[in-house]
């Protein structure tokens, strides 16, 4: 059965380079480079997806190891997303509430 062409490795993108050998490091350095406005513009999602991708290119040939590793800076990506975003609702909250009191 001859080899099958994964529509992966055809992608090419324009909006984000991650710097060069970025995820050959250890998990929280990959979380707090990805989660540079630098490396992503559109914020910690778009590092999410960039991690993910780069799993989803890795295919069979990825280690075990460093699949590991990618999956780990990722969930570091997901519980800062998930801080950031109680962190704003809280302050939404307080902000409706002092104009209550005050209005």
């Amino acid at each position: 059965m001859p080899k099958r062409k994964l529509w992966v490795r055809k992608v090419q993108t324009e909006s984000t380079f991650p710097p060069a050998g970025v995820f050959k490091k250890d998990a929280k350095t990959i979380a707090r480079v990805m989660a540079t406005r630098r490396t992503s513009p559109k914020g910690i999602g778009s590092a999410i997806r960039m991690i993910q991708y780069f799993i989803n290119r890795g295919g069979k040939i990825l280690s075990t190891s460093r699949k590991k590793t990618l999956e780990q800076a990722k969930r570091i990506l997901q519980r800062k997303r998930a801080n950031s975003r109680s962190t704003a609702s809280r302050s939404k909250r307080s902000k409706r509430a002092s104009s209550k009191r005050t209005g």
